[in-house]
């Protein structure tokens, strides 16, 4: 397996010099626009800056894009402001086809009990902001998939021969529950503000379903999308503008190297 390419730059000029049609399976979670706190990066811009902006981020991913790839988009609102996401996938509507739209869930409350990350919001007004999107765009709306790679059992197991299935598994659908992990400090997040876990871009590619993908995140951050690409025995290809952060993105990788 090659060693993952990581680049330290702003995306869309490091995109324009990646090989067309190159890429496999791009996961990433570019800045919300929510006024988070990066070290390189203003996080708040006008909302038809922002959206321009994403747009030609997008045309500079579709270029490096197989006929066949899959962009898993994960992207938020906040309970303020809940349009832009919904806004920005329009934007993109000329670019891609939205194949399928997943919801990632990362804390659920049943009956009496939750499980996942919990973070107050004050006021009266909102409910707590427990999922995020993730937008599965693809150029033609026909990219097959290997939906039992993250299936789960069947719960009344006579379905399996009854609907003709030749294993226990079915497929998990469109929500994502991937527990969001509860953190004390900024240090357990790599002082990075939009960390997400590692399976969730994992079961990204293994949904996508190619053997040895190449794998493009172009907001690396940290490199989770990276880190997850080497355990799925795929090709990373990790972009950030901030140097500290690709920093850490490369020690993380060197520490599972050496584990």
């Amino acid at each position: 397996m090659t060693a993952p390419e990581i680049h330290c730059g702003d995306c869309r000029a490091v995109l324009a010099a990646l090989t067309p049609a190159s890429v496999d399976v791009v996961v990433t979670s570019p800045p919300y626009n929510l006024d988070l706190r990066y070290a390189s990066y203003q996080d708040r811009r006008e909302d038809a800056e922002y959206l321009d902006w994403m747009v030609r981020v997008a045309e500079a991913v579709r270029r490096v894009m197989k006929p066949d790839a899959s962009f898993f988009l994960n992207i938020s609102g906040s309970s303020a402001r809940p349009w832009l996401p919904f806004e920005l996938i329009v934007r993109l509507r000329p670019l891609f086809v939205l194949q399928n739209h997943i919801t990632w869930i990362k804390s659920i409350a049943t009956g009496s009990d939750s499980v996942g990350h919990y973070k107050p919001v004050g006021g009266t007004r909102f409910l707590n902001h427990a999922h995020e999107h993730i937008f599965h765009l693809t150029l033609d709306g026909n990219v097959k998939l290997d939906r039992l790679a993250i299936g789960v059992p069947f719960k009344d197991k006579s379905n399996i021969a009854r609907r003709g299935h030749v294993r226990d598994l079915r497929c998990r659908g469109n929500t994502w529950f991937i527990p969001y992990a509860t953190v004390q400090s900024r240090a357990e997040k790599f002082h990075h503000p939009g960390t997400f876990p590692v399976d969730l871009p994992r079961w990204c590619i293994r949904l996508h379903g190619r053997p040895a993908p190449v794998v493009l995140d172009p907001f690396m951050g940290t490199g989770t999308t990276l880190v997850a690409a080497r355990l799925e025995h795929a090709h990373g290809i990790g972009i950030d503008i901030d140097p500290a952060y690709v920093a850490i993105a490369r020690e993380r990788l060197s520490r599972l190297e050496d584990g």
